[in-house]
């Protein structure tokens, strides 16, 4: 396994010296590295990976020297248009490094959702005739690999994807990230549960929030039919719920977000917003990071999603800092015409044993469009 204080070193001396992109969890020890190594000027956790290449790109215009994106696989889908319209030798010519995260490698157990990602990256990689690196855990390769990379990078002037195998990177930790807050998101999402009618679809966000979302409907024997878990596709959620809630009208539907996940396409609150849907109720779980793969902070402390949610068009919205405040909003929310937003702002800790969904993505599909087809 590589250092990730030695790795970082090899990139100084191949000349990146700015980084950017979406932490991923197989990568998340060297994003822990970068974040306590690298001046914040020369680090920004974009809010998509497709930004990041953005941020890459105006990095190397405005500096000159070369970039380092990092992501996880699932991520290459959102950085596909800027790779090929902008970044490609085809085009612009932006040398640039991509560190791409494997989840998904053949023969490697993992989770459904990036089983399919992981078995056509590669494919993707040369479809795209971007060279790609699968790193090797010996250090003296890696530093091989990677010089290789950045003068390939730099002599075709385009993109060089790096990928990291699970256990590539040995541990590195960093101060965990503490806020004032009151309660866990678990707390936020068990109190929202208990507040909300029995007939009304849940949608949740990809990670965590869907696994306690899980796990709480287990302990509670309270089945699971109601809840729509996004395992995948983050940023998605929303537009999920909202789909639904505009299909089925006479039926509450709540979105339970993540603050990076509504970050990451915000551009979806604008379309919520103007939906004119009376039904559908948007609650962002915001602890401020990204907690599902290693806990990088977000901006979601930094800017205020209420006034942004109204701006856009948002019925109304409300900012939660207490769990005793949560039944008494939502139970506005659910007398109001929405859409409604509902912020509630939790600490960044989670149970370290939390459980993963036992029913496949499937079954959760079926068991949903049962429920929602039950008048």
């Amino acid at each position: 396994m590589i250092d990730p204080k030695l790795y970082l070193d090899v990139l100084f001396k191949e000349g990146v010296s700015f980084f950017t992109g979406v932490p991923d969890s197989l990568l998340k020890d060297f994003c822990a590295c970068v974040t306590k190594s690298v001046k914040k000027d020369n680090h920004v956790i974009a809010a998509n990976e497709g930004a990041a290449i953005g941020l890459a790109i105006g990095r190397y215009l405005g500096k000159g020297d070369l970039p380092m994106v990092y992501l996880q696989n699932s991520g290459l889908g959102n950085i596909i248009n800027p790779l090929l319209s902008l970044a490609s030798p085809e085009v612009y010519g932006i040398p640039m490094l991509i560190l791409l995260g494997w989840r998904g490698e053949p023969g490697v157990k993992d989770e459904p959702q990036h089983v399919h990602q992981g078995r056509v990256m590669i494919d993707m990689l040369d479809s795209m005739k971007v060279p790609s690196i699968i790193l090797s855990d010996n250090f003296e390769e890696a530093a091989t690999q990677t010089k290789n990379a950045s003068q390939l990078a730099k002599s075709q002037s385009g993109p060089v994807a790096l990928i990291a195998r699970k256990g590539t990177f040995k541990g590195f930790s960093i101060e965990e990230v503490i806020t004032n807050k009151e309660m866990t998101r678990e707390e936020a999402i068990i109190e929202s549960l208990n507040s909300i009618e029995s007939n009304a679809a849940i949608i949740s966000t990809t990670g965590m929030a869907s696994r306690e979302l899980f796990e709480y409907r287990a302990s509670q024997n309270m089945g699971h039919s109601r809840d729509f878990l996004t395992v995948g596709g983050m940023g998605h959620a929303n537009q999920i719920a909202l789909g639904i809630a505009i299909s089925q009208p006479n039926r509450k539907v709540y979105c339970f977000d993540g603050d990076g996940a509504a970050l990451m396409h915000m551009g979806s609150l604008a379309i919520s917003g103007q939906s004119e849907c009376n039904n559908f109720i948007h609650i962002i779980l915001n602890n401020g990071v990204h907690g599902s793969v290693g806990g990088q902070p977000t901006v979601g402390f930094e800017i205020d999603f209420c006034k942004i949610a109204e701006a856009c068009g948002y019925s109304h919205s409300f900012k939660v800092k207490r769990r005793d405040e949560i039944e008494n909003v939502i139970k506005k929310s659910q007398e109001i015409k929405g859409p409604c937003l509902i912020e509630i702002q939790t600490t960044a800790s989670n149970k370290k044993n939390i459980g993963r969904p036992t029913s496949s993505p499937k079954e959760n599909k079926e068991d949903l469009k049962k429920f929602l087809n039950n008048k």
